[in-house]
């Protein structure tokens, strides 16, 4: 398949990274891994792929690291028209190393990967028109920043990336990335294996300067659980039933 052709979700492997241990959140979620922690009586994670499936993707590789079983145990009971296969991490790798972990399970040559403890309404056929168009090597979402202390990420009039900085004390106005994104297969062969690796810290920032990255203005809400105070502000969104009933409208 031509990684440029016009890309269709059904045929497109999703990997979702939920192998973090969620250190911040465990004085309110300590028994199983962040991205399983409940929403109206709902895992976080269900509520994502759900969003995703409902877009056209069926194939799911799941990242699992801490309490990988409690994510395996759940999924593996879910008899719908869905494919869940597990990518398990004896260490914890980061969240390059991890997609690299799952390298022999990744079939198709563009695959969308993404945080499986955020969510951000995203048009992801808007998305994959965009990444096709640009005859990208990879593509990031990218959202309002909303603090200074989650990163910064710059592009030009093309879209095209010119500097992505994670998790530094820049200014808070600005772009940050959504945690979706959409990679050629062959950008797995530029990750070490059997070590620790950064998309954040390593791989986009070298990125950057020798590949054609481009950024999707997604112009839509970043929503985390990554501590106590955003679980309880992701509760309060996700109990509007008609939150996920509006499709994103962007690109």
């Amino acid at each position: 398949m031509n990684s440029h052709a016009l890309l269709n979700p059904e045929s497109m492997d999703v990997v979702i990274l939920c192998g973090g241990q969620g250190t911040r959140l465990k004085k309110v979620i300590s028994d199983r891994p962040k991205p399983m922690a409940e929403i109206n009586h709902r895992p976080f994670l269900d509520i994502l792929i759900d969003y995703i499936a409902k877009q056209g993707f069926k194939r799911f590789i799941l990242c699992t690291g801490y309490r990988g079983d409690v994510i395996r145990k759940y999924y593996e009971k879910i008899n719908v028209q869905k494919t869940f296969i597990f990518s398990e991490e004896k260490v914890s790798l980061g969240t390059g190393g991890a997609i690299k972990n799952a390298e022999i399970l990744i079939q198709s040559s563009v695959f969308l990967a993404m945080n499986g403890d955020s969510f951000c309404k995203l048009n992801m056929h808007n998305f994959l028109a965009f990444h096709a168009s640009k005859k990208a090597f990879a593509c990031i979402a990218l959202t309002k920043k909303r603090s200074a202390d989650c990163g910064a990420v710059q592009i030009n009039d093309d879209y095209r990336l010119i500097s992505f900085q994670e998790k530094r004390q820049a200014e808070k106005e600005g772009l940050v990335s959504a945690g979706f994104y959409l990679f050629n297969r062959e950008m797995l062969s530029l990750i070490p294996a059997h070590r620790s690796y950064s998309l954040e810290y390593e791989l986009f920032p070298a990125l950057v300067h020798t590949k054609d990255v481009y950024g999707f203005p997604a112009n839509q809400e970043l929503i985390d659980i990554g501590t106590p105070e955003r679980y309880e502000f992701a509760q309060k969104v996700f109990t509007n039933i008609t939150y996920l009933n509006h499709e994103a409208q962007n690109g």
